[in-house]
C-alpha cells in the first residue's frame, strides 16, 4: 500500500475520533444552555466554514487535523452581553462545567463500547489460540507446554482467540507477574501450566510473545500463491496466483514460512523473486515494501498461500454473541483496555515499563494503514482502542488536558471557590512542558522504529 493510504486510514480515524470527542462537549453544553460559538475539527487555518443552528454556531473543518476545539460563550475570552451572561460557560455551577468537560473523554468511551458491541455481534474471523513448541529456556518452555496446545483460558477468563492470548498475556506480564494457563493437546487431554512472566522484560511489544514461548502454531504450506493484493511489491512484480515462490536472491524457499522469514528481512530492497509458473522458471523483481509491526520494520510481498482443505478450520475461529451477551463483552472490553492503558502509563512513570512503548503519529498512522489493508473491520476494531487510548489521555490530571480541568472543578467543588487565576496560569506551563515531553518521547520512538 502506498503512503497516501495509511495518511488517508490515519487522517480518517483521527477524524472520526475528534469530531466524537468534540460532539461529546457540544452536546451537554447545549443540553446546559451553554451558547457554543464555534465547532472545530483541526487546528489553524479553516478549510470549511458554515454557520448554522439556533446560535449560529460556526462547524469548522481547519488544516492540520490534530485536534479539535468547542468554543463557547465566556466572560474570560471576550466580553458578553447582559442578556446572555447566564449562557457563558463561566457562569454554570461547577458540576455542569463538570459534566461538559467530561463529556468528550466520556463519547470516546462510547465510541469504543459501540464499535465492540456491533463486532462482538457480528464475529470476526481470527486465529484460534494454537501454539507452536516453545523455543527452549522460554517460560512457557519451562512449564511444559507442547506444539499444538489450543489455549482454553487465563486466569479462569475463557481465551478464544489469538488476540485475545496476547491481550491477556500483555496484562499479567505487565504486572510482571504469574499467569495459569489452562489447555487442551492434541490427544484432547487438558492441562493446566503455571508460567512465570517476570523476568521476560517491560517492554510490551510484538516480541513479548515470542520473550514468553507462547507463539502461534505455523503448519507447514506450500509457498503456492492464492491471492495477490492490488498495488503490492508481489503485485508490481507481476506475480500471479498459481505461481509457486522458488527462491528469492538466491535463497532457496522451501515452504511458507521460510519465504515468509526471507521476505522480512528484505523491506525496503528490490529482490529477484524466482517463481514457476506452468513449469516454466521466471525471475521477477520485486519491491519489497517495508511495513511496520510492533516497533519494527519487516518486508511485506503482498500475498497469501494457497491452504489445504481443513486447515482453514484448524487455524480460525468466528465467535459471536448475542445481543445483551455482546453489549456485556464490549463494555469490559472497553474498561479493561483503558485500565491497561492507565496502569502501563503509570508504570512508564515509575521506570517499571520502557517509555519505548509509547507511540507517535507516524506509528499510529502505519497502524491504521495495516488495520485498514485487513479490512473494515479490522479498521473499526483499530479504530475504537485509539478511542479509548484518546480519552484516556484526555482524563489525565495535566492542566490543558481535559482531566486538568476537572482537576481544577474538583477542588473548586471540595474548596467552596474557584482556583486563583496565578494557580491556572502556572499550572498551563506544567501540563504545556508535560505535554512537550510527551510529544517529544512520542516523536522519538517514531524516529528510532523508522530508522534504527
Amino acid at each position: 500500500m502506498s503512503p497516501f493510504f495509511y495518511a488517508g486510514a490515519f487522517v480518517l480515524a483521527l477524524g472520526i475520533l475528534i469530531t466524537v470527542h468534540e460532539l461529546g462537549h457540544y452536546s451537554i453544553a447545549r443540553l446546559c444552555g451553554v451558547k457554543v460559538l464555534r465547532f472545530s475539527v483541526g487546528f489553524g487555518r479553516p478549510l470549511l466554514l458554515r454557520r448554522f443552528g439556533p446560535d449560529r454556531t460556526e462547524w469548522v473543518l481547519a488544516l492540520f487535523p490534530l485536534g479539535g476545539y468547542v468554543r463557547m460563550l465566556d466572560e474570560r475570552e471576550g466580553e458578553v452581553a447582559a442578556p446572555e451572561l447566564p449562557r457563558a460557560f463561566n457562569r454554570q455551577s461547577v458540576g455542569r462545567r463538570f459534566a461538559i468537560v467530561s463529556a468528550g473523554p466520556i463519547a470516546n468511551f462510547l465510541l469504543a463500547i459501540l464499535i465492540y458491541w456491533g463486532l462482538f455481534i457480528n464475529g470476526m474471523e481470527e486465529l484460534r489460540p494454537l501454539l507452536a513448541a516453545p523455543a527452549a529456556g522460554t517460560p512457557a518452555a519451562v512449564a511444559g507446554v507442547t506444539e499444538g496446545e489450543l489455549v482454553r483460558s487465563i486466569n479462569g477468563k475463557d481465551i478464544v482467540s489469538a488476540q485475545d492470548l496476547r491481550w491477556s498475556v500483555a496484562q499479567v506480564a505487565l504486572q510482571g507477574g504469574t499467569l495459569t494457563m489452562e489447555t487442551i493437546s492434541e490427544q484432547r487431554e487438558i492441562n493446566s501450566r503455571r508460567i512465570d512472566l517476570s523476568g521476560i522484560g517491560s517492554e510490551v511489544d510484538a516480541s513479548l510473545m515470542e520473550r514468553a514461548g507462547l507463539t502461534l502454531f505455523r503448519p507447514r504450506i506450500d509457498p503456492v500463491i492464492a491471492t495477490v493484493a492490488d498495488d503490492s511489491a508481489a503485485g508490481n512484480a507481476g506475480m500471479r496466483p498459481g505461481d509457486r515462490i522458488v527462491a528469492i536472491d538466491g535463497k532457496p524457499v522451501d515452504d511458507w514460512a521460510s519465504m515468509v522469514g526471507i521476505v522480512r528481512e528484505l523491506g525496503g530492497r528490490v529482490v529477484v523473486v524466482q517463481v514457476l509458473r506452468d513449469g516454466v522458471a521466471l525471475d521477477l523483481n520485486a519491491d519489497v515494501v517495508a511495513v511496520e509491526e510492533g516497533g519494527k520494520r519487516f518486508g511485506r510481498l503482498g500475498v497469501t498461500p494457497e491452504t489445504p482443505e481443513g486447515l482453514r478450520e484448524r487455524l480460525f475461529v468466528t465467535a459471536q454473541h448475542g445481543v445483551i451477551e455482546s453489549f456485556g463483552l464490549a463494555v469490559t472490553q472497553t474498561w479493561d483496555t483503558a485500565l491497561f492503558s492507565l496502569k502501563a502509563f503509570g508504570r512508564m512513570i515509575t521506570g517499571e515499563l520502557s517509555w519505548k512503548n509509547l507511540s507517535g503519529p507516524v506509528t499510529i498512522a502505519d497502524y491504521a494503514g495495516q488495520s485498514a489493508a485487513m479490512g473494515a473491520l479490522h479498521y473499526i476494531k483499530f479504530i475504537a482502542l485509539i478511542s479509548i487510548s484518546l480519552g484516556v489521555l484526555n482524563l489525565l490530571p495535566v492542566p490543558l488536558l481535559d482531566g486538568g480541568h476537572l482537576m481544577y472543578y474538583t477542588v473548586e467543588f471540595i474548596k467552596g471557590g474557584p482556583v486563583s487565576e496565578r494557580v491556572m496560569e502556572i499550572g498551563q506551563q506544567i501540563g504545556l512542558a508535560l505535554l512537550l515531553m510527551l510529544m517529544a518521547f512520542a516523536f522519538y520512538n517514531d524516529i528510532n522504529r523508522l530508522f534504527g
